[in-house]
């Protein structure tokens, strides 16, 4: 086997379940062919999240995320990939009905995108259709924890089991019923580290953190949190680079340039061949 097909050898949900309690997985978000090309020699796994609803079309919540929304982007990163897994998100009102809804969409995402698995929300409540699906041949990721398309029931995005240890014990046991339903890795979001501890210590499967701790078998982060092109800031988001910034200098710098008739110059203007005449087509 060569070096290129090592490199380009895309990671499996079987290889990724087997990471349970080894090397940390590695996973970001990534909503287009281009960031997933930059993302994929580096992530195990890049999470398609409905957080486009609002990183890229300014929406308020998760909540108006479309069906035709997801499986284009989606489309995209996996033309972006060819190593690191692809999940994507089920939107919200797509997946609740019923098991036989959820497998129909989950079906026609996988279907028109390529991806190899989907990711949905929820607990005990969601453990028969992630069993549905499973035992039907589609991978599914658990999300637990903090569930942002529920934040209309529960009324913002606070972490969980940070004053005290009440609750604690249905966490753990969404994430018993996910793993035990047959989801390959879980999702745990805004929990507190010992309850992260306990979380993963209690199920099989690798636990993918977003703000619970290092106690988890793999971190995420949404790409334009930690890269600093968005306005908010979560507690636990690292920013790795202030794009935004660097972003906002190159557009004041591209305007005034503009303005001032400097740019394009000379080196950005095409000439007819055997043009040879100086700046501004001036002649000599």
């Amino acid at each position: 086997m060569s070096a290129q097909s090592t490199v380009i050898k895309t990671n499996t949900v079987p290889r990724l379940r087997a990471r349970k309690g080894g090397e940390p997985i590695v996973c970001l978000t990534a909503y287009t062919a281009p960031m997933a090309q930059l993302l994929d020699p580096h992530a195990d796994l890049l999470l398609v999240g409905d957080s486009l609803g609002m990183v890229v079309y300014g929406l308020p919540s998760t909540v108006p995320v479309t069906m035709d929304m997801m499986i284009a982007h989606g489309a995209a990163v996996v033309r972006g990939a060819s190593k690191a897994l692809v999940v994507i998100d089920m939107p919200f009102g797509t997946y609740e009905e019923s098991p036989a809804q959820a497998y129909r969409n989950a079906v026609r995402i996988l279907q028109e995108t390529g991806a190899s698995a989907v990711k949905l929300e929820g607990g005990v409540v969601m453990a028969e259709t992630i069993r549905f699906l499973t035992a039907r041949g589609v991978p599914v990721m658990g999300h637990i924890g903090l569930l942002p398309q529920s934040v209309n029931t529960s009324g913002g995005y606070a972490a969980l089991g940070t004053k005290d240890t009440a609750g604690w014990d249905a966490i753990i046991a969404d994430a018993q019923a996910v793993a035990a339903a047959g989801a390959f890795s879980i999702v745990v979001e805004a929990v507190s580290e010992p309850l992260a501890v306990r979380v993963t210590e209690s199920i099989d499967v690798p636990t993918i953190g977003i703000g619970a701790s290092a106690a988890c078998d793999g971190q995420v982060l949404v790409i334009d949190d930690m890269l600093g092109m968005s306005n908010r800031t979560p507690k636990f988001v690292k920013r790795y680079a202030e794009l935004g910034v660097a972003i906002g200098e190159a557009a004041a710098a591209y305007a005034a340039e503009v303005r001032s008739r400097q740019f394009p110059s000379e080196a950005y203007t095409y000439r007819l061949k055997g043009d040879n005449r100086g700046p501004g087509g001036t002649g000599t």
